[in-house]
């Protein structure tokens, strides 16, 4: 299916934030890599001060590959009414990257940035230059691959290696059955004997 953003997105697919409804007060724009440090330090300078989440999504079929998605919110530098204050300005600042390719940190910027870097380099694989402790944050540090990603195996890279066990017959019992207790020690024996052959 050929893209209808204009201009359109090198490869197959559609970018999915064109065809989302425009939000009433956040605006959305996408960069390119090498314009996106200057462009969200525009956007600080012109009031932006509060970075409130670094997220990524992976498009497996497009071309690039995932999108770094920064959200930022303008504050008042002056006194306010509540009503400017309850509607602040937001801008959502999307950057396409191709996978391998490694983008500028933020967190001289804004210290908010850090967590979230870290969480799209661990879930992932997306590497952010500058980051003062780019390590993984939610999975073990010896984890194989990045479980975010749209290739990533459903049961994890081990599991999928790995016979699946029928679950001990568990079709066979009829619902409201109490536990035998022995529920364990069916799979233990199923997946010994798929090991075994």
């Amino acid at each position: 299916m050929p893209s209808t953003q204009t201009p359109p997105i090198a490869g197959a697919a559609i970018d999915p934030p064109s065809l989302r409804p425009p939000i009433e007060d956040a605006v959305i724009e996408r960069v390119e890599p090498a314009q996106l440090r200057s462009r969200l330090e525009a956007l600080k300078a012109e009031g932006f001060a509060m970075l409130l989440d670094v997220g990524a999504v992976d498009y497996l079929q497009r071309k690039p590959r995932f999108d770094v998605v920064y959200h930022l919110l303008k504050l008042p530098a002056q006194k306010a009414t509540v009503a400017q204050v309850g509607s602040p300005p937001r801008m959502r600042l999307l950057c396409g990257v191709e996978e391998g390719e490694p983008l500028r940190s933020v967190m001289d910027l804004w210290k908010s940035a850090d967590w979230a870097e870290r969480e799209i380099y661990d879930l992932f694989g997306i590497a952010f230059e500058g980051h003062d402790d780019l390590r993984r944050i939610q999975m073990p540090h010896d984890w194989v691959g990045h479980p975010l990603r749209k290739d990533y195996p459903m049961r994890g890279p081990a599991r999928e290696r790995a016979p699946r066990p029928s679950f001990a017959n568990k079709s066979n019992v009829v619902a409201g059955t109490p536990p035998s207790g022995r529920t364990i020690e069916a799979l233990q024996e199923e997946v010994k004997r798929a090991r075994e052959q």
